[in-house]
């Protein structure tokens, strides 16, 4: 029995589709393309019956270009779901479910920042710049939708704290941002490497609280924000 919903790409003649393995397929006549952005709506579409997702490769990431399904389906789960929303229990439940996001998202900016500052660990004189640090490291990292690291489950946040705080680091105090690096497979993890070894020597100044650079770069950082 074939699946419900299928994984292609993009074919290169319009209302064309590419499955794995190389089949290019026409999409059906009846059939329309659900574009992303209704989640709600895209799973229902999917769940309903056979659909198509394309998908398309852009260098490591991949972007969804929407839902193939019969326009018919479509059409009636978008109605029958425009009627679910108007109802007064769904305006509450939406809040409700807000409120939760926002209470959950706060509870793990405080997480992540206490995780921070226990990876920082610098001298009780400097604690003002751990502080300050934790908070600007934080503030980038945590964003829901920001895509950093801080947002990824797949590893311990002590390790995600660590991954920003050398992230934060690595545009804020190198010259990483404006550096040329040759197109040459694994220059650019090469150059991190460098500037995080770099970046794990600065800290350590703070951690044993040694007299830092007149000039040092984290605090220029910090100054500036």
């Amino acid at each position: 029995m074939p699946a419900k919903s299928e994984d292609v790409s993009p074919g290169i003649r319009e209302r064309t589709v590419i499955f794995p393995g190389g089949r290019i397929e026409e999409v059906p006549d009846d059939w329309e393309l659900l574009p992303p952005g209704d989640a709600g709506l895209t799973r229902r579409v999917k769940a309903a019956g056979l659909s198509w997702t394309v998908k398309e490769q852009k260098g490591r990431r991949t972007f969804s270009q929407g839902v193939y399904a019969s326009a018919a389906t479509i059409a009636k789960i978008k109605a029958d779901l425009d009627a679910e929303r108007s109802t007064e229990s769904y305006a509450k439940r939406k809040v409700a479910d807000a409120n939760r996001r926002e209470k959950k998202q706060d509870e793990y900016v405080d997480t992540f920042r206490d995780a921070v500052l226990h990876f920082l660990k610098f001298d009780p004189r400097y604690h003002d710049l751990a502080d300050r640090l934790a908070t600007e490291v934080t503030k980038h990292a945590t964003p829901v939708g920001s895509g950093t690291v801080a947002r990824t489950e797949r590893i311990p946040v002590e390790q995600r704290a660590e991954s920003a705080v050398i992230a934060w680091m690595r545009h804020q105090t190198t010259a990483y941002d404006n550096m040329q690096i040759p197109r040459i497979k694994g220059k650019r993890r090469e150059v991190r490497r460098m500037l995080a070894t770099k970046s794990r020597e600065m800290l350590r100044v703070y951690r044993d609280g040694k007299d830092a650079a007149v000039n040092c770069p984290l605090q220029q950082a910090l100054t500036t924000k």
